[in-house]
């Protein structure tokens, strides 16, 4: 079975057992999957609603666009929920490979490289879109419906969760990878992830202490 076929108690057991999948790197999409759904909640509870109508066209527009935007994020995070599980055992797969011979050991660390660095990619990629989704959520605040300004804030506060989880689960992986270059270009892109991902979080949450405050 699927994990996004699961309950949600049976996910939550799941995590909550002895079995090393799923970990971080599927809970960390799912955090940010739902984190973009409680930040679309704010949106689905502002259309049709008279303060939202009575924005301007352009400022709806973008609106529906972001939202739309963020639809698509929302989407693709939750593949990688099984797809980082899926990665994590495409590893032990490959470490589990005979290695009696010297063709054995060349074959088995070459999977075990292919599948490291697939390891890589797939919590990356939650990092990248949860990032992508931080970008647009100050719209969505600033002009969806104000009841629901909590959500939103919780909402960014879980997409910033996926993004450094999924950012922890790449470095761990890098160190097992042996090309230098593949090892200096995942490491900074992931600094340069995580520091605009946290400047955008904490400019997002002090508007709204601000604003509830």
């Amino acid at each position: 079975m699927k994990l996004i076929d699961m309950s949600l108690n049976e996910f939550s057991d799941e995590v909550d057992s002895s079995s090393p999948a799923p970990g971080g790197g599927s809970v960390a999409a799912l955090a940010s999957n739902i984190g973009v759904g409680l930040c679309k909640m704010m949106a689905h509870l502002s259309f049709g609603k008279k303060k939202y109508e009575n924005l301007d066209e352009a400022i709806r527009i973008e609106f529906v666009n972001i939202f739309n935007q963020l639809s698509d994020i929302r989407q693709e995070l939750v593949n990688l929920v099984d797809k980082d599980t899926e990665a994590f055992n495409e590893v032990m797969k490959a470490l589990k490979m005979p290695k009696n011979s010297e063709e054995e050991i060349k074959n088995r660390n070459s999977a075990i490289q292919d599948a490291t660095l697939f390891s890589i990619e797939v919590p990356y990629k939650t990092a990248e879109l949860s990032l992508e989704a931080l970008k647009l959520v100050d719209y969505i605040a600033t002009y969806g419906n104000q009841n629901a300004i909590t959500d939103i804030g919780v909402g960014t506060l879980m997409i910033y969760t996926g993004l450094e989880g999924a950012i922890l689960n790449v470095k761990v992986n890098l160190s097992s990878i042996k090309d230098d270059n593949t090892k200096n270009h995942y490491t900074k892109c992931c600094g340069e992830i995580l520091e605009l991902g946290n400047k955008i979080k904490d400019k997002v949450i002090e508007d709204i202490h601000s604003k509830i405050s």
